[in-house]
């Protein structure tokens, strides 16, 4: 388990979430060193079209053209449900 700082509380990552995330999001590997910098600073938050209680964390990476985009669980106990790189942020701002 995998605990990081954020403007919601202490947001955590599952051995299990994470699991999922590096099966299902591969991409992702070379982008777990920037969970903790992302989820303390994110440069752009959005909420989820799916999940009222979600919102998307992203962090830009110049020399890829791509984003980190963290989807977090907000509440009582944040917690990470997934994470993937996409070329650009979606819509709805915080």
């Amino acid at each position: 388990m995998m605990k990081f700082e954020s403007p919601y509380g202490v947001v955590i990552l599952t051995d299990e979430r994470k699991s999922h995330i590096l099966e299902f999001h591969p991409d992702v590997r070379r982008y777990v060193q920037y969970f903790a910098q992302t989820l303390a600073k994110p440069e752009i938050i959005v909420t989820s079209k799916h999940d009222a209680n979600a919102i998307i964390c992203y962090r830009y990476f110049p020399r890829q053209r791509r984003y980190l985009a963290i989807v977090i669980s907000i509440g009582p106990r944040p917690f990470i449900i997934t994470a993937y790189v996409a070329k650009k942020p979606k819509n709805t701002t915080l």
